[in-house]
């Protein structure tokens, strides 16, 4: 069975985040192994500098790099990377896992981003929209987007 890890920024602090979040990780219980790696965010001062935006991505990036397996396939969720509609997301998910990789890391940064090593470590990287969206949502959207792969993979009814 794949391993998928999400390795994300930050805690998610609305109880209604939270119960999205548990509601796909308990249905994507019979796809994969689902493990979740939160790393601490920084604190970002109103006003901040470039370079104290840099060094807070840096500081996070270290946490996220330190609980990133050496082995593992690593998609980084980056506003420049390629897109997918869902079944081309299923059709890439399907490819990696058959290609020998048995664990894969999402990673999802903090509120300023990803840092240059942790994209640089990514083996891919992928975008979701144009748009931003707040760090703590993405990790839901994502979690749906792996459950509708799976179904899709499956050849299982879902929404459209």
């Amino acid at each position: 069975m794949l391993k998928i890890t999400v390795a994300c920024v930050g805690k998610v602090k609305e109880s209604w985040m939270r119960a999205g979040i548990a509601e796909y990780e308990k249905r994507l219980g019979r796809y994969c192994k689902l493990t979740t790696q939160q790393v601490a965010d920084e604190k970002t001062p109103d006003g901040a500098s470039p370079a104290e935006e840099t060094a807070i991505k840096e500081k996070e990036g270290q946490r996220l790099l330190s609980v990133i397996p050496d082995r593992a396939f690593v998609i980084a969720l980056a506003i420049d990377g390629r897109r997918f509609d869902s079944p081309a997301f299923a059709a890439e998910i399907e490819k990696i896992s058959t290609a020998g990789c048995s664990q894969l890391v999402f990673v999802i940064g903090g509120s300023l981003g990803l840092s240059d090593p942790v994209l640089r470590r990514a083996d891919m990287k992928i975008s979701f929209s144009d748009m931003t969206f707040p760090h703590q949502l993405m990790r839901i959207i994502l979690l749906e987007q792996i459950y509708r792969g799976f179904r899709i993979l499956n050849g299982e009814p879902y929404h459209k």
